[in-house]
């Protein structure tokens, strides 16, 4: 008997729990269905409970209502798919999906390395890592 909540464990199911309530002062869980186009009000609650994945479809107008990148939501959507290669295929189609923040963090570093194309040392990446507490 297949799981009822095959997508639980997923970083999409987590991720929008989390955007959900961060929204919540401003708008409903059913607001958010109705501007993503969803038919079923309750489709928020499928997703977040990981009952239902995200159709790749919907992804552009779900990250609109969750006021968040699309490209951020749509390599989350991807990796619930479950496929073995799917990061593989996307990569090779699109290259690596950057979100907007991360876009800004790039032209951080170029500019603090005044453009040089620095090689990430053991040490870069270990201070890194302190900026999330890692």
């Amino acid at each position: 008997m297949a799981p009822k909540t095959p997508y639980a464990d997923t970083k999409l199911a987590a991720y929008l729990t989390k955007r959900i309530l961060e929204l919540r002062p401003r708008k409903s869980q059913l607001e958010i269905a109705v501007e993503a186009g969803f038919i079923n009000v309750n489709m928020m609650s499928l997703l977040k409970s990981g009952r239902s994945k995200v159709p790749l479809d919907r992804v552009a107008a779900l990250a609109q209502a969750l006021e968040v990148d699309p490209r951020l939501l749509f390599r989350m959507a991807i990796q619930q798919s479950g496929y073995e290669t799917t990061s593989e295929v996307t990569d090779e189609i699109f290259g690596t999906i950057v979100s907007r923040n991360e876009v800004v963090w790039l032209e951080a570093l170029r500019d603090a390395s005044d453009y040089k194309d620095p090689a990430l040392t053991t040490r870069s990446r270990a201070a890194l890592r302190g900026l999330f507490n890692k």
